[in-house]
């Protein structure tokens, strides 16, 4: 099935609406294992994007890695942000989210006044006027763009981490499961990278001393998220 590309349809109801500069929000590293939680932040305005942009998900290494510095030198501005894994035991996957969200706005050079999130949950709340778009990264210009530059840059951390941490493939998996990585964690557990909260560590009884338990329904909802990745 052919790609649709992208489009400004919801960027322009936005600008009727009033807002000026709309920016397109996108996170990357969710169901990973491993690594940060990253959200990207671009502002396109109305200009036609470059060819197959589209969720970096639908678009091969190959091809996202060739795209990313164009979109970079294309975009009227973007910008990155990331939540810790300490961060994301700490606080839970909707706050850490938040929090990378808002250092990627924060660290944009032009204040936006309008979001386009991908997604039907508002993780990022006032005082933005927020937009949630089911599958924005596909139908959004701006939301693509972020995508694809936030996942681009990600990969190429965890590529660059993954090299203190030979055995768990992290170049290949971006922290993300895989069998190496699985087999990695069994034999010498989790490093300094890993989320210490989530439920992969439930299938390590070498290392389940190791896991961090937070109290309530966030707890639940973040182990319930982690399953639709858990590959033991």
């Amino acid at each position: 099935m052919p790609i649709v590309p992208p489009t400004h349809s919801v960027e322009r109801s936005l600008r009727r609406a009033g807002a000026k500069i709309v920016v397109g929000l996108d996170e990357v590293g969710r169901g990973a294992w491993a690594g940060p939680v990253t959200v990207g932040a671009a502002v396109t305005g109305l200009r036609r994007p470059p060819e197959g942009l589209t969720d970096s998900k639908l678009l091969t290494e190959l091809r996202r890695r060739a795209l990313a510095p164009v979109l970079a030198n294309w975009v009227t501005a973007y910008a990155l942000g990331h939540a810790t894994p300490q961060e994301c035991d700490e606080l839970g996957m909707t706050a850490a989210l938040r929090l990378a969200a808002v250092r990627a706005l924060e660290a944009l050079p032009v204040e936006p006044d309008a979001v386009i999130l991908d997604g039907k949950h508002d993780y990022l709340g006032g005082p933005w006027r927020v937009r949630t778009v089911i599958k924005g990264d596909q139908s959004c210009v701006c939301v693509s763009a972020a995508s694809v530059l936030a996942k681009v840059h990600r990969d190429g951390l965890m590529a660059e981490l993954g090299e203190q941490h030979p055995a768990y493939g992290f170049a290949d998996n971006a922290g993300y499961p895989s069998p190496v990585h699985r087999a990695a964690l069994e034999e010498f557990g989790p490093t300094d990278l890993h989320r210490l909260s989530w439920a992969y560590l439930d299938a390590l009884p070498k290392w389940r001393h190791l896991k961090r338990v937070r109290p309530g329904l966030q707890a639940v909802e973040d182990s319930a998220d982690e399953q639709l990745t858990l590959g033991f």
